[in-house]
């Protein structure tokens, strides 16, 4: 932990109300002292004497991926792992009744991915607890400057796009209209139905035209449960590419979402279909579910989210191309139109949320990130 400032007493330690050390319910004092802390984007950890943690608020259990129920009574440690320095810096802060701040701290969230944060040491007045801890990740700067540039990104993509759509509509209805002819032609009902399937197909990617040209229309949101939508892409994923292996990873308990179905489906399903083809249609893509509290998307700040990941084990993304996979015409499959992304997160923006990328060999992950509340 190298501290970013020197240690120092702290001029006058955070007041709250007593709380007993008991893992159950909080005093009704506590809860009102503490109310505060709940909707900061800081994730904010209160520790005993001892180590032993009192307290976390929404933003520390998203940013640790635990709850406070499991948490409370269990040392800092079972959360933060052992980052080089803390413990002494945590020691000399309560001996002394000093503040402190470290920069870059490296802490392994459940034993596993590392975290680089900055944190902030502060005595406070409360029993059993002694110390508050504030932890900042070291990119959240960057990550909303990064929003920004997709969000310039998305509308050069959006144009360009609807560029595309206007030269593909018209051989479209010259394909449709053909297939028609033909049809009235074949007495066989056999031949009929590969006419029927063009017929189909057409008006499928007709109305998918038309939604590319009208990016800016007005959706057709309405409350859905997000394990339906995926469950029809899991459906369509498994007709198309019967060898792979669709494994399920739900959050039952998440509630509704407000959403246009059919571009949630379209976009979940232009990732899965990415990674079905980038396995050769045989290896395991897991469709995963979760909430998350405390998280801004489009500027916005939002109580609660739903994050959906699409995760594969497969090759993973070029890395010449990684930056640029939202971009459309960019593919990294051979023949790959390089739309499908560019479309999914168009989709995603729409409904003020964020799709985001990390790929390495035999693992890549999309996650997507939706408002579920209303911003606070």
């Amino acid at each position: 932990m190298h501290p970013h400032s020197a240690p120092k007493p702290a001029d006058a330690a955070p007041t709250l109300a007593p709380q007993t050390a008991a893992a159950g319910a909080p005093p009704a004092e506590f809860a009102r002292a503490t109310a505060g802390l709940e909707l900061l984007s800081s994730a904010v950890v209160l520790v005993d004497g001892a180590g032993a943690v009192c307290y976390l608020n929404p933003s520390a259990e998203n940013l640790f991926a635990v709850s406070t129920r499991q948490q409370i009574g269990r040392p800092l440690s079972a959360i933060l792992g052992d980052p080089p320095g803390l413990r002494p810096a945590l020691d000399n802060a309560m001996s002394n009744n000093w503040s402190y701040t470290g920069q870059n701290v490296t802490v392994r969230r459940n034993n596993q991915s590392q975290l680089q944060l900055d944190c902030t040491v502060t005595p406070v007045n409360v029993a059993p607890a002694r110390l508050l801890l504030e932890f900042r990740p070291i990119d959240a700067q960057l990550r909303v400057a990064r929003e920004e540039q997709l969000a310039q990104q998305q509308q050069a993509n959006r144009e360009l796009v609807r560029n595309l759509a206007h030269e593909i509509k018209n051989p479209l209805g010259g394909i449709r209209g053909s297939a028609q002819l033909l049809e009235r032609e074949l007495d066989d009902p056999q031949w009929r139905e590969y006419t029927q399937v063009i017929i189909a197909e057409a008006d499928r990617l007709q109305d998918l035209m038309n939604r590319l040209l009208n990016s800016h229309r007005m959706m057709h949101p309405a409350p859905l449960n997000i394990h339906d939508v995926l469950e029809r892409v899991l459906k369509l994923i498994q007709a198309e590419f019967p060898e792979m292996r669709m494994r399920r990873d739900y959050d039952v308990s998440l509630p509704k979402l407000t959403a246009d179905r059919e571009q949630l489906i379209q976009a979940v399903l232009n990732i899965a279909r990415n990674a079905a083809q980038a396995l050769s249609g045989s290896g395991e893509v897991t469709l995963r579910t979760r909430a998350v509290r405390q998280v801004t998307l489009a500027k916005r700040r939002h109580k609660l989210a739903l994050e959906l990941q699409v995760i594969d084990n497969g090759p993973g993304i070029p890395e010449d191309i990684r930056d640029k996979i939202f971009y459309p015409l960019v593919s990294g499959r051979e023949g790959g139109s390089g739309l499908g992304l560019s479309i999914a997160q168009s989709f995603i923006e729409q409904h003020q949320g964020t799709i985001d990328v990390d790929s390495v060999p035999g693992r890549t992950r999309f996650t997507i990130l939706l408002p579920i509340s209303q911003g606070v």
